[in-house]
């Protein structure tokens, strides 16, 4: 049992022998169907990590897998967009719908619960984290093979509500080249690795830019730390995604399902495989 132990497992982050992890665990809606659960993270916002959830559950669900993306980030949530979703959430006795979109892929956000994308949720951080809770145990998510969760950055309430209570199968780390970005990242991978969750991979974001001329790479924001972080971690995939205003354009268009070549498919790939 941990020092000055509280005896209230639900807002503790320790791993003490007194923990039963499973007891914590909250069973999906009755209706639901989810095979597999994957967290995309980040130590710090502004890094891509909306993008990569959405260039993944894109891919997944291109390859003929049955694909949802549940957006944790209930403040800031940005995934709505990226697919061009524009309609709100139904429900009915059972339970809460999510949306669709164009492409197949089950989406639920705070932006298709409130009447207006654009106001604001100026919440604690008890009913954020309830709230994330009730997008899984209140919606029907209907013969999910992999649902994507889109964390809000750091490592607060929500990602600690999420470890602790919904059967994460692994974990996505989303990074940009800076030294700096890479010590807060470190915190996460400790996070995932102090909760015991596998680490699936990592992501560089905005690792590079190609020269439209020449085709050489430039590191605008120094040189990549991504493989040093994987190889000191263990982490076995990692992905470098350039700065593309092209992928920029489909995310703020609501295009992201168009995509022709998704950087992110083969990464995917690499990572389902481990889950089998």
């Amino acid at each position: 049992m941990a020092e000055n132990c509280s005896h209230d497992c639900s807002s503790c982050g320790e791993n003490c022998s007194s923990r039963d992890k499973k007891s914590l665990l909250k069973k999906p809606h009755q209706m639901s169907d989810i095979k597999k659960v994957i967290a995309v993270v980040s130590g710090k916002g502004g890094v891509g990590k909306s993008m990569t959830c959405a260039l993944l559950a894109a891919a997944a669900q291109n390859s003929g897998k049955v694909t949802a993306v549940m957006d944790a980030d209930i403040t800031g949530p940005s995934i709505p967009r990226m697919f061009g979703v524009t309609e709100r959430a139904t429900g009915s006795e059972n339970g809460i719908l999510p949306v669709v979109t164009e492409g197949g892929v089950q989406v639920i956000s705070m932006n298709v619960l409130l009447e207006n994308e654009a106001d604001p949720v100026v919440w604690r951080g008890s009913l954020i984290s309830g709230t994330v809770l009730q997008f899984w145990t209140d919606v029907i998510w209907t013969g999910v093979d992999v649902m994507f969760i889109d964390m809000p950055p750091g490592t607060g309430d929500v990602p600690l509500t999420v470890f602790q209570s919904i059967p994460i199968d692994g974990v996505i780390v989303v990074t940009t080249p800076q030294d700096l970005v890479g010590m807060i990242v470190q915190k996460a991978v400790n996070m995932a690795q102090m909760m015991n969750i596998p680490i699936l991979g990592v992501v560089e974001n905005m690792s590079y830019i190609k020269c439209p001329d020449c085709g050489r790479k430039i590191s605008v924001f120094g040189e990549s730390s991504v493989d040093a972080i994987a190889m000191e971690n263990g982490i076995p995939a990692v992905a470098k995604l350039p700065i593309d205003p092209e992928l920029t354009k489909a995310a703020d268009g609501g295009r992201i399902e168009e995509l022709q070549n998704n950087p992110l498919s083969d990464f995917l790939n690499k990572i389902t495989k481990k889950l089998k």
